[in-house]
């Protein structure tokens, strides 16, 4: 990369780190996480700058309180979002944006959940007064906390889980709440043209779209690409991987179906897989089964682009062969449903871009190739281990003299 080149060693290494810094982290604050890079941010901000223009079509304005990086958005792909942010918190987040691009800087509690469900309402959505509407606009509001948009001056929004406490004084960061959106609000005249937008490809076509794929997803089927981004992934697939190691430290892994980009330090994961939680494990646990046990003729039933169907009630067999071989292995709260055992498995799978439903078979999954890669090997069977074979005694010892004698 031309960026990196033309620096120093020690510079060319902190503009990396920085860059994984953004990646990870779009909005970078000096009182958040990983805070203390903002100075060196600011320092590289126009190498950083050029690097994600020039690679990603990204867009990244820093200023001294905060760096903000400007992501292209997932499109259609719905497994990828704010953990703890339902359908229905994101609406709630929308809104409280926008009722807070006129509530000046600091507003009451009780006054911004009116004003938010009164857009609500204005907007033509149904506003429920019960437990699960509540906890979904304190998830909404807890983000912004979480951003650095909104500040608890006094009292507090309420906790995760929880609903909208009474009342709490909230100050508002109105430099930070107009760097949020990144999407072209304007030029959508509704929300599906919005996410079209959010998600095209930046100035260099193909190239873009495809290395954004690469760096933010965790697996890229050739067979999920239009023909052209394919194609062109094929060519450069070699100059893909080393310009990704070297700008961000992720390696590659290249298979006949696609590409897999790992970071070997796992700060640019999201998402871990394996992971310690029961349906992490329960999920890597059922892969060879999974991925092994379709029959005879299990590849000749492989679709083109080499994914296993697995009937949903196979998948719900496995899972609850393993809970039962196992009963002391897993979170009882966990598996006492298995069924919603069985969802979270393959909404993880899914999210890994291992599974995707199969729409010849309602309920049924398509396990990727990739999957492979994952599936655990054994240490080795004790009882098929052959014993060490016995040594025979030393022929003499410490106390024999040296010819021998008693």
């Amino acid at each position: 990369m031309k960026v990196l080149d033309e620096l120093s060693d020690i510079d060319a290494a902190n503009v990396v780190r920085c860059a994984r810094t953004l990646l990870r982290r779009p909005l970078l604050r000096a009182d958040g996480q990983d805070g203390e890079l903002l100075p060196l941010v600011y320092r590289h901000r126009f190498a950083l700058q050029d690097l994600f223009a020039g690679l990603l079509g990204y867009r990244l304005v820093v200023e001294r309180r905060f760096a903000r990086l400007y992501k292209a958005g997932p499109g259609a792909d719905s497994t990828r979002g704010v953990a703890g942010l339902s359908p229905r918190g994101y609406a709630y987040l929308a809104l409280t944006m926008a009722v807070l691009t006129g509530a000046g800087r600091q507003v009451l509690l009780s006054r911004l959940v009116a004003d938010v469900r009164a857009a609500a309402a204005e907007a033509g959505i149904d506003v429920v007064d019960d437990t699960a509407d509540r906890r979904a606009l304190t998830a909404a509001l807890r983000h912004l906390v979480g951003l650095g948009v909104l500040t608890e001056t006094e009292g507090t929004v309420g906790t995760a889980g929880q609903e909208v406490q009474a009342e709490a004084l909230i100050t508002i960061d109105t430099d930070l709440l107009g760097q949020l959106l990144a999407g072209p609000v304007a030029e959508a005249a509704d929300p599906a043209r919005l996410v079209a937008l959010a998600a095209r490809p930046g100035p260099r076509g193909v190239e873009h779209a495809v290395r954004r794929r690469l760096v933010e997803g965790p697996v890229v089927h050739y067979a999920d690409l239009p023909a052209d981004q394919a194609e062109w992934l094929r060519r450069n697939q070699r100059r893909e991987s080393a310009l990704l190691e070297q700008c961000f430290g992720l390696y590659t892994e290249s298979r006949l179906e696609g590409v897999l980009a790992s970071d070997p330090e796992d700060y640019l994961t999201d998402l871990y897989f394996p992971g310690t939680s029961t349906a992490a494990r329960i999920a890597l646990l059922a892969l060879p089964t999974l991925l092994a046990d379709c029959g005879e003729d299990a590849e000749a039933q492989d679709t083109a682009d080499g994914r296993r169907p697995v009937p949903l009630a196979r998948i719900r067999e496995v899972c609850g062969q393993l809970v039962e071989d196992y009963p002391a292995a897993w979170s009882r709260q966990v598996t006492e449903d298995v069924d919603r055992l069985v969802e979270d498995v393959t909404g993880l799978l899914e999210r890994m871009g291992l599974a995707v439903p199969d729409p010849a078979d309602p309920g049924g999954w398509l396990l990727s190739p990739a999957a492979h890669r994952w599936v655990p090997e054994p240490d080795g069977d004790p009882e098929r281990e052959a014993p060490p074979a016995p040594q025979a005694p030393p022929s003499w010892s410490l106390f024999d003299d040296e010819e021998g004698d008693a």
